[in-house]
């Protein structure tokens, strides 16, 4: 991310905002073990990886049982999602496009820069977008994988706005003089994502815990979430998240104990942070080992 906000404000303020379509699906077996075998020569590894990706994979049916498949050894294609050695692999064969850009001349000739994280991807350009799209698809089909179209495009900063890796990349404003920037921020997504979660976690049926064990679960995804999304202006997404994890909180302390009300009487702000020991993401008081991390 914070490559991407470094290429924005040296003028790459074009954007390829490129997806793949079911890029562990459609990876090429035999290009694949090429890849892997100029890294290991060990004849025994090879082997095993090799039987790895041809195992059968057992699928939901979508009636309540599963199914076996052998789609991947019939069609030579494709590495199993949930595998330990998947992530691997994926970012393995995703590093042909990432080194192909550059050994080939097009970060250069284009003016433009691939940044990526496993098969999410943007291409920073210096004017030069729509020639980038045009490469981006001759190179992925020749790697044997497809561009997704209708999530694929272009944006131009700062009158558009990018989503990549949770956050938005676009036109902030400075809170003390009001002026314009290129900023990054949390996106919208990712703070309903967060907050589905804090919701999920405070439903009816998990009153039978006991206040501490449910107050350290909230934590637990706080700080994770507050860990990652630390760039940028934070400010009004964690005022965010903190505002509906106490109502979800008290809502949920009052349905335990059978308080009517919203509880905030019973359980005023004091009582959730300095009693229970919630997190608080505010920056104003991320004094908390994590925050300093």
């Amino acid at each position: 991310m914070r490559q991407v906000h470094r290429l924005a404000c040296r003028g790459h303020t074009e954007v390829v905002e490129a997806d793949l379509s079911g890029y562990f699906d459609s990876i090429p077996h035999a290009e694949l073990m090429s890849s892997v075998a100029r890294r290991v020569s060990d004849r025994h590894v090879l082997a095993l990886l090799k039987q790895w990706l041809v195992a059968p994979v057992a699928q939901d049916d979508g009636r309540g049982g599963w199914r076996r498949t052998t789609r991947a050894k019939d069609e030579k294609r494709g590495i199993p999602q949930g595998a330990p050695i998947s992530p691997l692999l994926s970012n393995l064969y995703m590093r042909r496009f990432v080194l192909g850009w550059k050994v080939l001349g097009h970060e250069r000739r284009l003016r433009a820069s691939v940044v990526n994280y496993a098969d999410d991807l943007v291409i920073c350009c210096r004017g030069s977008a729509a020639a980038a799209l045009v490469t981006l698809r001759e190179m992925m089909t020749r790697l044997g994988l497809e561009v997704n179209e209708a999530k694929t495009g272009i944006s131009r900063l700062p009158a558009d706005s990018v989503t990549f890796l949770g956050y938005t990349i676009g036109r902030c404003y400075s809170t003390q003089t009001g002026r314009a920037y290129i900023g990054t921020r949390p996106s919208k997504k990712s703070i309903q994502r967060v907050m589905r979660t804090v919701s999920e976690l405070t439903a009816r049926r998990t009153t039978l815990l006991e206040a501490e064990t449910q107050v350290v679960r909230l934590n637990r995804v706080l700080v994770g979430w507050g860990n990652y999304f630390c760039l940028g202006p934070v400010s009004k997404a964690y005022s965010t998240v903190d505002a509906h994890t106490r109502h979800r909180l008290r809502w949920w302390l009052c349905a335990k104990h059978k308080w009517p009300g919203r509880g905030t009487s019973q359980y005023p702000d004091e009582s959730l942070y300095d009693t229970l020991g919630l997190v608080h993401l505010s920056p104003r008081t991320r004094n908390f080992p994590w925050a300093k991390a």
